[in-house]
This record gives C-alpha cells, structure tokens and sequence, in this order.
C-alpha cells in the first residue's frame, strides 16, 4: 500500500472558536475551508491537519506535531496567548509538551532529535 498524503482530523463542538484557536496555534489562517464545517491547514507536503465540526466525538483527539526547536515553538506560542503543559522527556532524545484546544483535543509539540 502506498500513502500519498497523511491526514489529522480534530473533532470540535463550534467550528469557529476552533478555526480561531488553531489559527493561533499555527500562526496563520487555514489554508482552505472546503465548507462551512471544516478547516484545512497543508502543514507539510504530505500531512495536513482539519479540523472537523462533529460534537459528538469533539474532544477525542491526540495530534501529535514534530517541530524543529520545542523552546522557540512553545516562545511562540506564549505570544500569542497559548501556554503548553511542562516539558518532558521521552526516551534519551524526544522532549515533548503538550496542549489542548477548547474541545480537550491534546496537541503534543516533539522535539525528536534534541537539538
């Protein structure tokens, strides 16, 4: 089997207070929103993020967002008003924090390897 694209779905109660939080936590707009319930952020060439108006199922995610540099990702965060849980470690190279939208959906920032 060959995957062309890899995609994250964020289950969300209101679709417009998650559209405004994501877009805080990515630092821009979504890229496209197909309709009125769904938001599309293309965060890499093959993996995207959409967050999906469904309330029954609202708060069951975990996503999982590889960054290059967890202090300078969570500094960013804190400026635009999003604060994250502590910094742990997992294993000798992956420190992680994690986050959660207003649904309870956890959004955890790796660091893999440390830099």
């Amino acid at each position: 089997m060959q995957v062309a694209r890899v995609l994250m779905v964020a289950p969300v109660r209101d679709i417009d207070i998650a559209v405004a939080w994501y877009e805080r936590l990515l630092g821009r707009p979504a890229d496209t929103r197909p309709m009125p319930s769904l938001a599309d952020w293309h965060l890499t060439a093959g993996g995207w993020l959409q967050v999906f108006e469904d309330p029954e199922h609202a708060g069951s995610t975990l996503l999982n967002l590889e960054v290059p540099e967890l202090d300078r990702a969570l500094a960013e965060l804190a400026e635009r008003g999003l604060a994250a849980g502590p910094v742990l470690t997992g294993g000798v190279r992956t420190r992680f924090a994690a986050l959660e939208d207003p649904d309870g959906n956890r959004v955890t920032l790796l660091e893999n390897p440390v830099a």
